[in-house]
């Protein structure tokens, strides 16, 4: 990929590592107060009917005419309330202690409804109704829960190691009154949250060597391009946590990236837009063809070369041609093209067929003619630009 270019993407991810560190470490102080050392795993004990006792099963449940996964959640044991008749109610937290006490993390919850007053952690509640006597025992396993898997937000992918704490409360008063913790593994095969956060780093840490590909495509990288660029990389990549230095490092490494590509050295554009494609959200990859769009913009034209590559990266970033097309009306309009092409602009091609080019002319025609009588000068310029292009492709594919 070229050495200035990959010291750049070192840079940036030692910078999210960093913040990923200290992120954790904030974590780590809170669920394991300085001088308590790590718990060392130790074999199940018998029950305890003296004390309330809890396990977790994993089991499939149908919900809107499909099956998912839920933790049922069952207590057995004793609850000892302060007085007779006193009314109870549940509370679940889970945290994912899959890399250690030191280096544990809670499970969010995805619905506001199950989660913490002041904190996205995952928190379940529920009325246990009445407690006959002072001294409750509950002598069997009792499902006190059902928590769907699609309500929670794992810190990572993959095995995980859950640790559940359950507490039974005083509904007057809100003091504990049992309490109970148990583990369970779990095969979460969606991205957690941590990893979307890192993958959206990296997303947009990968974003700038293609914005830059589409800058150098016509041999003349503008300096309005580079501009543009390189303020999108300092507002887009986090540096939040990062040292006035780092700051600098970041700059001196894109000025270094400006030059890889004024050299005439290239990057494979094509995996590294894959890469993004496997890890990002349509949203965030909307975001970097946006950009793109801006850089191809900056200089008042689009040139042939530009126009390319932006065709390939829409393919690339699997990106609708409908919406490529809707966003290059907005950013790149036919009048800054220096070449037109029908394919990018209308979205007809020769292997098409009449019928079908005749179909999606039509679809353009409609929406353009519509505009000619917009009340904004430069839309009705552009619609009347457009109609004319509509009526050459008419001659060339419809016939």
């Amino acid at each position: 990929m070229g050495e200035p270019l990959i010291q750049t993407l070192v840079s940036l991810h030692s910078f999210m590592e960093a913040a990923l560190s200290k992120s954790l470490n904030r974590i780590k102080s809170v669920i394991l107060p300085a001088g308590v050392s790590e718990p060392v795993p130790t074999q199940p004990s018998p029950l305890n009917m003296e004390i309330l006792n809890c396990r977790v099963k994993l089991a499939e449940q149908k919900v809107e005419n499909r099956t998912c996964e839920v933790f049922v959640v069952e207590i057995c044991g004793s609850i000892h309330s302060t007085g007779s008749s006193q009314y109870a109610s549940l509370k679940i937290s889970i945290d994912d202690i899959t890399d250690g006490a030191g280096g544990a993390g809670p499970v969010h919850g995805k619905i506001r409804q199950w989660q913490a007053q002041d904190s996205p952690a995952f928190c379940y509640s529920a009325d246990l109704g009445r407690l006959p006597q002072q001294c409750t025992i509950l002598p069997d396993w009792t499902a006190v829960a059902r928590i769907n898997t699609d309500w929670l937000a794992f810190p990572r992918r993959g095995k995980r190691d859950l640790s559940f704490h359950i507490q039974v409360l005083s509904r007057d008063s809100g003091e504990a009154l049992a309490c109970a913790e148990c583990n369970f593994t779990y095969e979460n095969t969606s991205p957690g949250y941590i990893d979307l956060q890192e993958n959206m780093q990296r997303t947009k840490a990968l974003a700038i060597p293609v914005a830059f590909a589409v800058s150098a495509a016509d041999c003349r990288m503008h300096r309005s391009e580079v501009e543009l660029i390189k303020s999108w990389a300092k507002s887009h990549i986090d540096l939040s946590e990062a040292s006035e230095e780092a700051k600098c490092e970041l700059e001196n490494e894109l000025d270094k990236t400006v030059a890889f590509f004024r050299e005439g050295n290239q990057v494979d554009v094509c995996r590294i837009c894959k890469d993004i494609a496997e890890i990002a959200p349509l949203a965030q990859r909307y975001d970097i063809l946006e950009l793109c769009l801006y850089v191809a913009q900056a200089d008042g034209s689009a040139s042939p070369e530009e126009l390319d590559i932006l065709k390939d990266l829409a393919g690339w970033l699997q990106v609708e041609p409908d919406k490529f097309r809707s966003m290059m009306e907005k950013i790149l309009p036919v009048s800054m093209h220096q070449v037109r092409d029908t394919e990018v602009i209308l979205g007809v091609t020769s292997d098409m067929g009449r019928e079908k080019s005749r179909q999606q002319l039509n679809k353009e025609y409609a929406k353009w003619n519509a505009r000619v009588t917009n009340t904004d000068p430069q839309v009705r310029t552009q619609a009347d630009q457009m109609l004319g292009l509509i009526a050459e492709a008419r001659s060339q594919y419809v016939g």
